[in-house]
């Protein structure tokens, strides 16, 4: 068939997780409803990466100090490297970093978030990784969980994240691990791994893992975005080489979602190990899940309605 064949808009009832669009040709939409990803090759240019390389080793070197941002450490490295980017794991919730937001900005990553969010878009949840090397304790092993567990906000099918890749990442250096298929299931419970001093703050992961659903290591080179739904089953292995593995990613959602209250559910408890972790960073005295993602929450096209 020719390309003007496949940009056909198909008849929307055939389709759960993409909108209606003319960007996504019917083969990738079909893969994407029945695999819940989308790796799309080249999306971002190698000086869009250089820029935001420059702003993360410019946090670790605290020449910045962006407000909100989170940034994780391996604190035993300290000693030995200083403030350098050989300790700093992750900087999380950079939304009020200029530099870093571009990401959330770039048209060409908002024109394929638009196929799974619509035209009103929030940016929600912000992480530049940076996968130290690990061959030994394993520390920063991301077990296989679904990101919709850390969200509280729905429908879950209008969330999408855009996973970039800042150079080559394979299975060496600890690339994504996904099981296709898996958001078509339910969000289940997750807590801490019975990892022996290996377990990371937050690092939540599956309590009942089945082994028998195939993996896909999704190996890629610099530029390439993966989009995948809040409950696909995803993870990431440990990094066996000297270099560092980064990738830069957010949470994409569309401004009609909106908030749920999660009392009662598998993710009460994470709510309270948020809660506490920001009332002890900012000293508050009472903060609500609501309102941190609130703070974190930034409009980046169209019209801000519910989150």
């Amino acid at each position: 068939p020719t390309s003007a064949q496949l940009r056909v808009v198909p008849h929307s009832g055939r389709f759960r997780y993409t909108l209606d669009n003319d960007l996504l040709t019917t083969e990738q939409r079909q893969f994407y409803e029945d695999n819940g990803y989308l790796l799309i090759k080249k999306l971002v240019s190698d000086e869009d990466i250089e820029r935001f390389r420059k702003e993360f080793t410019r946090i670790c070197k605290r020449e910045v100090k962006p407000p909100g941002v989170m940034i994780m450490k391996d604190e035993s490295l300290k000693s030995q490297f200083g403030q350098s980017e050989k300790v700093v794991n992750k900087v999380q919730d950079f939304q009020e970093d200029e530099e870093l937001f571009r990401y959330c900005t770039l048209p060409e990553v908002l024109k394929y978030v638009e196929c799974f969010t619509g035209p009103n878009i929030m940016a929600m949840h912000t992480m530049l990784i940076n996968k130290l090397p690990d061959s030994d304790k394993q520390t920063f092993l991301h077990p296989m969980h679904q990101d919709l567990h850390y969200f509280p906000f729905r429908p879950a099918s209008r969330i999408v994240c855009a996973w970039t890749a800042m150079e080559r990442a394979h299975q060496d250096n600890g690339c994504l691990v996904v099981q296709p298929g898996t958001h078509k299931t339910t969000l289940k419970p997750h807590g801490y791994p019975e990892w022996e001093g290996k377990t990371n703050k937050l690092f939540h992961g599956l309590l009942d893992e089945d082994e028998k659903i195939p993996k896909v290591h999704l190996v890629m080179e610099k530029g390439d975005t993966v989009f995948f739904h809040p409950l696909l089953i995803h993870g990431s292995g440990i990094n066996r080489t000297s270099g560092f593995r980064k990738s830069i990613s957010c949470h994409f959602a569309s401004s009609e979602c909106h908030y749920i209250d999660v009392k009662n559910t598998s993710q009460e408890h994470l709510e309270k190990e948020l809660e506490e972790m920001v009332r002890r960073k900012y000293n508050a005295t009472s903060v609500e899940l609501k309102d941190i993602w609130n703070f974190r929450a930034r409009l980046v096209q169209g019209e801000r309605i519910n989150l």
